[in-house]
């Protein structure tokens, strides 16, 4: 198995800030692999670098073995980006704009591939529907469409299913996980933890610009094994100093993670001792969401990396 995307030592400074400072990781061929982190964490930045729409201070990209920026056209032809903007013309159908966008690679009497794009995307029946006129939604599966309509071997998807329904989300992750099971490498950013859970096998978390973690989810979800505690005080109460040291406040919940169900009972009588009231709680298995806030939360929390 061939390395796809191979990206070392890559700094990328915007002034007053570095939005990257010495990524490196490769993606196998035929991989699954997830980005992720919070916001302003470097993802886009990353992509835009693969992508080469923004030129990195220093490292190197790699696209099938092609340098980025040395081989621009080789490497764009083998990628195809879902990119987080709504980006339309506005003066064209749905066919005409995957027709134009085939256009752009060079690539004529393509309508079987369009066809069989909307069919999969559920827009055969916006085919001949000026763009201007689509919902957000179908505006979202267009820019799918335009993505694949090159047929390439890599596909990047920059939080593809943000504020999409529960229908595009599903009709999308078929036909992405078809055309991983073909072949296609993929490479997903989400804030929807549960999708990055499901459909990657490997996942990379950056933090400011650096890779904080890098393995399997199998190997991720481990290293967290075990339950959360999650619960809701009444408003003006205060954890005990003796609990705060292990807990992480979010929206007004507190989660503590447990390395076993006998930490339980000891937390809860802690809580009563202080004289914390508790309005909601509940105990869950231990999830990505939970190894995301925790690695987020670490001070250095750098992991081994894995080799794809």
């Amino acid at each position: 198995m061939g390395i796809a995307v191979s990206v070392q030592h890559v700094v990328k400074d915007f002034p007053g800030l570095r939005a990257l400072d010495g990524v490196s990781l490769d993606i196998a061929e035929g991989e699954f692999f997830g980005l992720l982190g919070p916001n302003g964490a470097g993802k886009t930045t990353l992509i835009s670098c693969l992508a080469g729409l923004a030129r990195p201070t220093s490292g190197q990209l790699t696209v099938l073995g092609r340098d980025v920026q040395a081989d621009y056209r080789a490497t764009r032809r083998c990628l195809g980006v879902v990119p987080q903007e709504l980006v339309f013309d506005p003066f064209f159908t749905v066919r005409e704009t995957l027709r134009f966008q085939s256009g752009y690679y060079g690539i004529v009497s393509n309508d079987d591939w369009i066809d069989e794009i909307l069919t999969q995307l559920d827009l055969t029946d916006k085919a001949d529907t000026n763009m201007r006129r689509l919902s957000g939604g179908m505006k979202r599966r267009v820019l799918v469409a335009q993505a694949l309509v090159h047929r390439p071997p890599v596909i990047i998807l920059d939080e593809p299913t943000a504020g999409v329904d529960v229908e595009l989300r599903q009709t999308l992750w078929r036909f992405i996980r078809r055309l991983n099971r073909e072949g296609h490498t993929v490479v997903l950013t989400t804030h929807y933890l549960e999708e990055a859970q499901t459909l990657c096998s490997r996942i990379a978390m950056l933090k400011q610009g650096r890779i904080v973690a890098l393995d399997s989810t199998r190997n991720l979800l481990a290293r967290f094994a075990g339950r959360t505690l999650s619960f809701r005080l009444e408003e003006g109460g205060r954890l005990p100093e003796a609990l705060a040291g292990r807990a992480v406040l979010n929206d007004g919940l507190w989660s503590m993670r447990l390395t076993g169900i006998d930490e339980l009972e000891p937390i809860l009588s802690g809580l009563r001792t202080a004289g914390c009231r508790i309005e909601d709680m509940q105990l869950t298995q231990t999830d990505l969401e939970d190894v995301f806030i925790g690695l987020m939360h670490e001070e250095a929390p750098h992991l081994p990396e894995s080799v794809p």
